[in-house]
């Protein structure tokens, strides 16, 4: 009978003793989750910027925080007076920056498109959109430094050239921005 019980102990002690070492808790980033990251995007509700979540595929790029932006509040979205825009959205059916024939890797002329030097960004506006409010463009600086910051949090304050329409162009700064 004595010898039975030593089975059980000695198939432990060769499961055990196989020669991996033990190691404690390894880091290797955040949970796994089915959801997409949050990124800003500013619509106006009775007069003022609000910041509104809403998913991205592309954390961090303002290019499609912006296209989030032209394509306007959600049905049902803010509080009881709801959300509104003041920037018009894209006047062609190209969203998002895709690839041309002519330059791969490019975006599309249709799209909107942001540089970033130091503490200057560049927000170009696809042609064809119409005259900006004020407000409007405050939404589209702050949508775009929003996105911006989401991967570089540590970036201080941006001064923003809003260029759209034939040739109109507007600096701001996204200092006054709600929630930032």
């Amino acid at each position: 009978m004595k010898p039975l019980r030593r089975v059980p102990l000695l198939a432990l002690l060769a499961v055990t003793s196989c020669g991996i070492p033990a190691t404690g808790v390894v880091e290797a980033g955040g949970p796994a989750s089915g959801s997409l990251p949050l990124t800003q995007v500013y619509f106006v509700e009775n007069g003022a910027l609000v910041a509104t979540p809403r998913n991205t595929e592309r954390p961090g790029e303002p290019e499609a925080a912006l296209v989030l932006l032209m394509a306007g509040p959600l049905t049902g979205e803010g509080r009881v007076g709801g959300l509104s825009t003041e920037v018009p959205g894209v006047p062609t059916a190209a969203a998002l920056p895709t690839a041309t024939a002519e330059a791969p890797g490019t975006p599309s002329s249709d799209a909107p498109t942001v540089t970033v030097k130091g503490d200057r960004m560049t927000i170009r506006l696809p042609p064809g959109m119409g005259k900006l409010s004020d407000i409007g463009v405050r939404q589209v600086i702050c949508t775009a430094a929003a996105a911006y910051r989401l991967t570089r949090p540590s970036v201080g304050a941006l001064t923003a050239e809003v260029a759209y329409g034939a040739g109109q162009r507007v600096t701001g700064s996204d200092e006054g921005c709600p929630d930032r």
